[in-house]
């Protein structure tokens, strides 16, 4: 009896922690179509309890209106902008903030539930309690980004939006791994070809970090809208003035060139090697959850790859662009996934080996 309840409160934290994946998820779309849309600097306070209220008449819609008519970015990019267009913008922000303030809820809510339950204990406590802090980080650096759009260059810092979506991400991946964990235990040690492949796929999960994060300084200094040519860069391999900057690193993060020539040659090589991983994968026995794993990783990239590509040639569609931006979180659960079901099946593995040395034993005995 103890054990199924056991095993129901934790069927619960797992389905709770997927549910908060989704949110995630959600609110990474709807960041990336706010930051299209060029939403983000349309309200220029952080009020976490009374914003979450929206305008509910016409004298609220003109007092927050009056506050963006004084910004940098509305005397000098949308002066003469109506009422009625500062709308359009204005929910997008909105909505990304309020997502923001519900995923708060939904994660914070049901932890002390758990918690007062002591259906959450150990390991997993710290793990979760960590989760929440860095979700609360989160919130502050998104204001910390909006801040700095908000001066006499009425642009977001592209470090700080990359910081904010690799914050995004690593929140995201952490809740993914621990709800597959509970799910299905992946606690290996020792060697074995199902555990190195599990290590290679670790390896390509960190390359598709810093891809989704070359991703958000191309984003965040508008380097999607050059060079919309493939396979070369207008003609070019190695187009000019890719070292234009001193000193030289700096071309790295603030040269248009140099941003998306770096994020195509991390799409390149993360081609080459997913693929050796698929093929080097097709060699080892593998149980069905993880072959169905290492092939869901493989189609994402080639996914991701193709919406890049498009939303290249297309010079940033915003449909496209989101679905893009998308994409990266959908090919990071792909990865996680396949590291977590190889390494799962490793450790099924180790643990059915004494077993099986333990019958071969009593086999023996008996025929001796």
């Amino acid at each position: 009896m103890r054990e199924n309840v056991a095993d129901a409160a934790q069927r619960n934290v797992m389905i709770w922690l997927f549910a908060c994946c989704l949110l995630v998820f959600a609110m990474v779309v709807v960041g990336g179509a706010t930051r299209l849309t060029q939403s983000g600097l349309s309200i220029v306070e952080w009020q976490p309890i009374v914003g979450t209220i929206p305008p509910l008449s016409q004298n609220d819609w003109d007092v927050l209106f009056e506050k963006y008519r004084q910004t940098p970015e509305y005397l000098q990019v949308n002066k003469g902008m109506s009422l009625a267009e500062f709308k359009g913008i204005f929910w997008w922000e909105y909505f990304h903030r309020l997502l923001g303030r519900a995923i708060g809820l939904a994660f914070l809510v049901p932890f002390v539930w758990f918690l007062v339950r002591g259906e959450i204990r150990g390991a997993l406590r710290w793990q979760l309690g960590g989760i929440f802090v860095l979700g609360a980080l989160q919130g502050a650096m998104g204001w910390y980004m909006v801040k700095s759009g908000l001066v006499d260059n009425p642009r977001v810092s592209h470090l700080r939006l990359t910081a904010h979506f690799g914050l995004a991400l690593v929140i995201y991946g952490w809740m993914l791994w621990v709800a597959l964990d509970l799910l299905r235990p992946a606690r290996a040690a020792g060697s074995g070809a199902l555990l190195r492949l599990s290590g290679y796929a670790g390896s390509l999960a960190v390359l598709i970090f810093v891809m989704a994060l070359s991703g958000a300084l191309v984003a965040g200094i508008r380097a999607g809208y050059a060079y919309n040519t493939f396979p070369l860069m207008n003609g070019h391999f190695l187009p000019p003035g890719m070292l234009m900057l001193d000193p030289s690193w700096l071309n790295f993060f603030n040269n248009m060139t140099t941003v998306q020539f770096t994020h195509r040659m991390i799409a390149w090589l993360l081609m080459a090697l997913v693929a050796g991983f698929w093929l080097t994968a097709q060699r080892v026995g593998m149980p069905r959850g993880a072959r169905i794993a290492v092939h869901a990783l493989a189609a994402a990239l080639a996914i991701q790859i193709a919406l890049g590509v498009a939303t290249l040639l297309l010079v940033v569609p915003v449909p496209l662009a989101v679905a893009h931006q998308g994409g990266a979180v959908l090919l990071l659960s792909a990865v996680i996934w396949a590291m977590h079901e190889l390494r799962a099946a490793a450790a099924s593995v180790r643990a059915t080996e004494p077993a099986l040395r333990g019958q071969i034993g009593e086999h023996a005995v008996q025929i001796v």
